[in-house]
């Protein structure tokens, strides 16, 4: 914001974003952590790297398989499996979430976890502001009880 002589906006989104983030906090604080697998790439498989592990941590959610603020990485099959996930996210880095659904259906289902395609160009490929929704997003399809979606589009569609 001060670079472009708009200090006062920039804190005010970033207040704002925090305060999201605070309420999805509160609202998950005493519900189960539910374990999931992210998958960044599904051909290969990559797991989620980056920033993504703490955004599913603050959702209410446990990768055992990601690596928080470092690179996703290689994996195959038979981790997914074994790290038992309750729910699997299938967001391709950069794509959309009619390609990323696409992908998700060609995947083997793994025991009776849920699987979700998500748009990862709008919410999880980048790092900046939209992240929070990215996190209301995860924390809806952790804890729909708990987390209603606000916003305008649909950026999910349930695979099985």
């Amino acid at each position: 914001g001060r670079a472009i002589g708009r200090s006062g906006e920039a804190e005010s989104l970033v207040r704002a974003n925090e305060d999201r983030l605070a309420r999805v906090r509160a609202a998950v604080a005493r519900a189960p952590t539910r374990r999931v697998v992210f998958l960044e790439w599904t051909e290969p498989l990559f797991c989620g790297g980056h920033w993504v592990p703490e955004m599913i941590s603050l959702a209410g959610g446990e990768d055992p398989l990601g690596r928080p603020g470092e690179d996703s990485v290689r994996m195959d099959w038979d981790d997914v499996a074994n790290a038992q996930p309750e729910m699997i996210i299938v967001s391709p880095c950069g794509y959309r979430l009619e390609r990323a659904a696409e992908l998700a259906r060609q995947m083997p289902q793994i025991s009776d976890a849920a699987v979700y395609a998500v748009n990862a160009n709008a919410y999880f490929a980048r790092p900046g502001p939209r992240v929070v929704e990215g996190v209301e997003l995860l924390a809806h399809l952790f804890h729909p009880n708990l987390i209603p979606w606000r916003h305008g589009d649909r950026p999910w569609e349930r695979i099985h």
